[in-house]
């Protein structure tokens, strides 16, 4: 756990760059969300194809096959070896069947397990959901902390965990990533990461503040930053290895959640240090 010697950084008195930085990004992210968030087929509406073929069939496989429809932007699941389920945007009913010939001249046999539409009205209700699921999670994570901690700890953390939240969907509309339930995943994992990296500091703070309380404001928060650096760094450096990982090695459909919780993750990491422990 310690990475680092009995650490002394000033965090406090250097504040001023990871600000400027921040400024940078929160800007992007505003230009981002101006543009407008790239919805998947799953808030938009579209097409739900769901094959059962006779012998195994990879992703690659199919995704070479949608190419070739420029459905590049589809996605695909698979459910087992021999069977997958391709989200794509709305088809008519020639191009779903020429899909499917296609499908079976180039793979093999298969049988149709589905073949559905996801109208607009469906896809903006889940949408609706989506936005709702962040808030609420928002809002309980809130509640608990002031519970079982204070208000004033619980309220930088949130603080810190909307900046996390919010700047890592700008840059997702900026880069135009396909907002789908699997970046909302990434969303919502990335809030439990935050939140627990920000309370950890919470908490050290809050020690400090009750057995040291002759301690001036910028004593506290870099003692209590550096007392906890070697934490952070070692839980964030192995996170990120591994997200870098599964961007690399995951395969082309699970880039866009690496790439999201990447982001999350180094926003998340800045929000626990600069955000909730200089507003406490």
């Amino acid at each position: 756990m310690e990475i680092f010697v009995k650490p002394n950084f000033n965090f406090v008195d250097h504040r001023k760059l990871p600000y400027i930085i921040c400024i940078i990004f929160i800007i992007l992210t505003v230009v981002g969300l101006i543009r407008g968030i790239n919805y998947g087929v799953d808030f938009r509406g579209g097409t739900l194809l769901q094959y059962h073929f006779t012998q195994e069939v990879t992703a690659e496989q199919v995704r070479e096959v949608l190419d070739e429809f420029d459905l590049s932007a589809s996605t695909i699941q698979r459910f087992s070896d021999n069977e997958v389920a391709i989200r794509t945007p709305q088809l008519t009913l020639d191009q779903r069947n020429q899909l499917t010939d296609t499908l079976k001249n180039q793979i093999g046999e298969l049988k149709i397990v589905r073949n559905e539409e996801v109208g607009p009205t469906v896809g903006s209700e889940l949408r609706r959901a989506a936005y709702l699921a962040l808030i609420f999670s928002i809002i309980g994570i809130l509640i608990y902390v002031g519970i079982r901690f204070e208000l004033r700890p619980a309220v930088t953390s949130v603080l810190a965990l909307a900046n996390t939240g919010i700047m890592t969907l700008g840059l997702v509309a900026l880069l135009n990533i396909e907002f789908d339930t699997t970046i909302l995943a990434a969303l919502l994992t990335v809030l439990g990461y935050s939140i627990n990296d920000s309370i950890v500091v919470m908490d050290r703070i809050r020690e400090r503040l009750n057995y040291r309380k002759r301690e001036d404001a910028k004593t506290l928060i870099n003692t209590s930053l550096n007392e906890t650096l070697s934490r952070t760094i070692m839980t964030g450096t192995t996170t990120i290895i591994a997200v870098i990982i599964l961007y690399f090695f995951g395969g082309k459909m699970l880039q866009p959640f690496a790439l999201t919780m990447l982001m999350g993750l180094l926003f998340g990491t800045f929000s626990s240090i600069f955000v909730s422990a200089m507003l406490f």
